[in-house]
Parts: C-alpha cells; sequence; structure tokens
C-alpha cells in the first residue's frame, strides 16, 4: 500500500537533505578510506532505509515499486557506495525472502532487515558462472532431514558485513535452471567463510568478496519455496532489483548534469562561460534528454508492476537504457570538466569510474538485451 502523498512527500524531503547535507561531503572521505563511517550508517538504520521495501507488519516502510523508485533516484546523487550499504536489504537481499518466504520465515527474519539490524546479500554469481545464472555448481544435497552445501560463490555485495545469505544451490541433477533451488543462510553456520574483498575500480566503500560454503549443515525449513524454485524466485527478485538500480542511474545522471551546468556556467574560455559554447550546449542537451527518457522508462515501469502487470522486458529495457546512459552522460561530463574532470580533487572521475559497474551487474547490458529479444518475440512485438 502506497504512504500517503503527504508523508511520502517528507520521506523524499528528509532523503534529499540527508543526501546534500550528510553524504555529498563526505564523498572523498569514503573513497579514501574504502568504508563507509559507522554513524552514517547508524543514521541511514534509523530513517528507515534499510526497510524501504519490506511490510509494514515486519517493521519497514512498505513502499511501492514507484515510491522506491522516487527514492533511489534521490540516493543517486551521491556516491553510490552509500546506497549499497542498505541496498542488498531494500533489493536482492531481502526480496527472495519477501517473495517467497513463508509465514515463519518472515517472521523470523524480516523485522530485524527491516531496522538494520541484520545485512543481507544475494550468493548467486560463481567463478565460473556469471551471466548463465541456471548453470550454478555450488550443491546443497538433502539427506534426509538437512541439506549440505558445498561451493563458493564470487563478487558477492556486502559479504563482508552479511549476516544472512539467500544462496542459490543445485538440489538436483536436472540440467539447467530447474536444477536450482534457493535457501537461507545464516553467516554463523559453520563452514561458511567470507574472503578477502575484492579490490576495485569504483564503488569504493562497498565491499564484495568470496563466500565459501564447505559442508555447510542448512535445516531443511530453511529453503525458500520448493526444490526447484530457486532461478525463478531469482529471476523475480532481479525484476525488481533491476528498477531499483535503473533509478539510482537516473539520479547520478542527474546529478552529474547539474554538475556540469554549475561548472558550465562559471568556466571562462574565449572570453565567455563554457556554457555560452555551442558544442558545450550540445552535450548538456544529449545528457539531459537521454536523463529525462531513463526516468519517464523506470517511473513508468514502477507504475505498471505495482498495477501488476508482466513487467519483465520492460524492466530489463530500463535498466539497459539508464545504465548505458548513464555512462555516457559521465564521459560528457569528464569531458566538460577538461583537465579538471579528469583530477580526483572534483569527483567527476569517481563518478565515471562508479557507474561502469551498473552495466554489469543486476545482469549484463547484453542479458539486458537478450531478454529484451525473447520478450519482444514472445509477444510477437
Amino acid at each position: 500500500m502506497a504512504l500517503d502523498p503527504e508523508t511520502f512527500d517528507a520521506l523524499i524531503d528528509t532523503v534529499r537533505r540527508f543526501v546534500a547535507e550528510r553524504l555529498r561531503p563526505l564523498e572523498a572521505a569514503v573513497e579514501e578510506a574504502d568504508a563507509i563511517p559507522a554513524d552514517v550508517v547508524q543514521d541511514m538504520r534509523e530513517m528507515g532505509l534499510f526497510g524501504l521495501s519490506i511490510d509494514e507488519e515486519y517493521g519497514g516502510l512498505g513502499l511501492t515499486m514507484l515510491e522506491e523508485a522516487k527514492v533511489a533516484i534521490e540516493l543517486g546523487r551521491t556516491t553510490p557506495a552509500f546506497r549499497s550499504t542498505f541496498g542488498t536489504n531494500v533489493g536482492i537481499g531481502s526480496q527472495g525472502l519477501v517473495m517467497a518466504g513463508n509465514a515463519e520465515q518472515k517472521a523470523a527474519w524480516l523485522p530485524r532487515i527491516a531496522s538494520g539490524e541484520i545485512i543481507t546479500s544475494f550468493a548467486l554469481t560463481e567463478p565460473d558462472v556469471g551471466s548463465d545464472s541456471g548453470a550454478v555448481k555450488t550443491r546443497a544435497t538433502f539427506d534426509g532431514q538437512s541439506y549440505r552445501l558445498n561451493g563458493t560463490k564470487r563478487y558477492i555485495t556486502n559479504a563482508d558485513k552479511a549476516d544472512l545469505f539467500t544462496v542459490m544451490a543445485r538440489t538436483s541433477d536436472t540440467p539447467g535452471a530447474r536444477g536450482v533451488s534457493a535457501f537461507l543462510v545464516p553467516r554463523d553456520l559453520a563452514g561458511v567463510s567470507i574472503g578477502h574483498p575484492e579490490k576495485k575500480m569504483g564503488q569504493k566503500g562497498a565491499k564484495v568478496a568470496d563466500v565459501v560454503f564447505d559442508d555447510v549443515v542448512v535445516p531443511a525449513e530453511n529453503r525458500l519455496g520448493a526444490e526447484g524454485e530457486g532461478f525463478k524466485i531469482a529471476m523475480r527478485v532481479l525484476d525488481r532489483g533491476r528498477l531499483h538500480i535503473s533509478a539510482v542511474c537516473v539520479g547520478v545522471a542527474e546529478r552529474l548534469i547539474a554538475d556540469c551546468v554549475a561548472y558550465a556556467t562559471t568556466r571562462t574560455q574565449f572570453g565567455k562561460p563554457i556554457a555560452e559554447h555551442q558544442l558545450i550546449q550540445g552535450m548538456l542537451a544529449d545528457s539531459k534528454t537521454e536523463a529525462l527518457v531513463a526516468r519517464a522508462m523506470v517511473l513508468e515501469t514502477a507504475a505498471a508492476k505495482d498495477a501488476g502487470k508482466d513487467v519483465v522486458m520492460e524492466s530489463a529495457a530500463a535498466k539497459y537504457y539508464a545504465s548505458e546512459m548513464v555512462g555516457r552522460v559521465a564521459d560528457r561530463a569528464v569531458q566538460i570538466f577538461g583537465g579538471a574532470g579528469y583530477i580526483a580533487d572534483y569527483g567527476i572521475e569517481r563518478l565515471y569510474r562508479d557507474v561502469r559497474l551498473f552495466r554489469i551487474y543486476e545482469g549484463t547490458s547484453q542479458i539486458q538485451q537478450i531478454i529484451i529479444a525473447r520478450e519482444t518475440i514472445k509477444r510477437g512485438g
């Protein structure tokens, strides 16, 4: 159920001020330390950001997809690592439980996820499995009472601090996606270990690492849905996650455009502000137009999802376009700033590196193209 307009407007205003006054001044420090300050994380808990998409009955805000997208746009106006701090709780780390969990599972976990007491993570990718997510090799073998989980997951967001993993593992020899099941795996189970966080191109402060399962005994009641439904659950989770990431891309693009305008109207060359030069105006026009298109796609698709429509294709299209769009906007921003855009002091080169990941996670651009084409053919045009 949507929030009443006055309450939602107050939430947006609070998030907007939090981003502008609290988060943006910390961007360089987060980049340098590769860590989000603990007091900022606590502020996020108190604001309810960890429970944006979790129903109110479990302590969350229970936002609709459209409301979540609008909040995500605001959160996109700062370093993406801040959003990533609670992003798995809002999206891929919790939504399998929200969509497929039974009453007991939801009651046991969702209130603590919504409060930020528990950090969640989504473990699908493996050393040899990425885009072909139905080919997972991690194995969960049932012994009559519980499952024994063995395998390695790779590039898992928030693995370093996660308390609960949603793990996709093979439970039968049935080839492809039909042999994959989903499990809730607490970090403190014997045999779960976390690798050292990877060094990344961008999004410093948001960590990814390997998660290794060595003969981990997982209670049967921790399985999400029936055996063989894991891939279906994962795809449903990713549909929503793609829209969320698309909205973040819009926010980052709008931030970059505002920064470009501020710089171009004060930087003088050939006797006048560079904003008055037509080739600069052309880059600004292209960036603004593409950002407007992406915003419209995201909000329209989010509203359609809330209305119960099939948005598999539209979510993929929004994610494909928005993630590619923000890359182009960031590239133009470096060009508009010139030498300053290449220097760390201005933050443009940081965002240029940060946005590159958007074209990879939640499904690469090429996977989105495949989904878009498949769904277009299925619908007859």
